[in-house]
């Protein structure tokens, strides 16, 4: 009995230890990534039809002129920039810009200054992100929007076999 009683602690720090350096550990270089994030912005398969002044950077601006919105949204610029966010999403999920934006942020000024209101060509929620407050993306978004259509959530997820061994020590905690 005291063998089992000082086998406990030693399998909870095993299994503990197991979990942590496998959640831990990603696999590959996030300089990588990051990298390979920012090649999104100038890849000559994604933008090929939208004038260099309009695209996204890794800034996280747009340089629209306001008397260009109609170019913009209704042009090749607007599809394009979404297949850059969605590379970018792909490559790096939860990518944050130079100026703060996510990629979700970004996803909603070009909704906002592409649609059909008082707003079409403000980019500005996307230029100014996270400053100033008149310009800051608010926390809720458009009330008949899902959060699904800008952001697909965590993506962590625990490795089976990590949840497999902790399942294990939690039984032989018992006994």
């Amino acid at each position: 009995m005291a063998s089992a009683a000082l086998l406990k602690p030693w399998c909870l720090f095993l299994a503990l230890l197991c979990l942590s350096t496998s959640c831990c550990n990603s696999g590959e270089s996030t300089v990588g990534n990051v990298g390979m994030a920012m090649q999104c912005f100038v890849d000559h398969h994604i933008y090929v039809g939208c004038q260099e002044s309009y695209r996204l950077n890794g800034g996280g601006r747009v340089d629209v002129p306001p008397g260009a919105a109609d170019v913009f949204c209704d042009g090749p610029c607007l599809v394009e920039t979404k297949l850059a966010l969605d590379c970018v999403e792909r490559t790096l999920h939860g990518f944050i810009f130079l100026n703060g934006a996510s990629v979700m942020d970004v996803r909603f000024a070009l909704d906002v200054g592409c649609g059909h209101t008082s707003r079409r060509g403000d980019f500005s929620m996307m230029n100014h992100a996270r400053g100033d407050p008149e310009t800051r993306v608010p926390e809720t978004h458009v009330p008949d929007t899902r959060v699904d259509d800008y952001d697909q959530g965590s993506k962590t997820r625990i490795p089976v076999y990590s949840m497999m061994l902790l399942s294990s020590v939690l039984l032989l905690w018992t006994i």
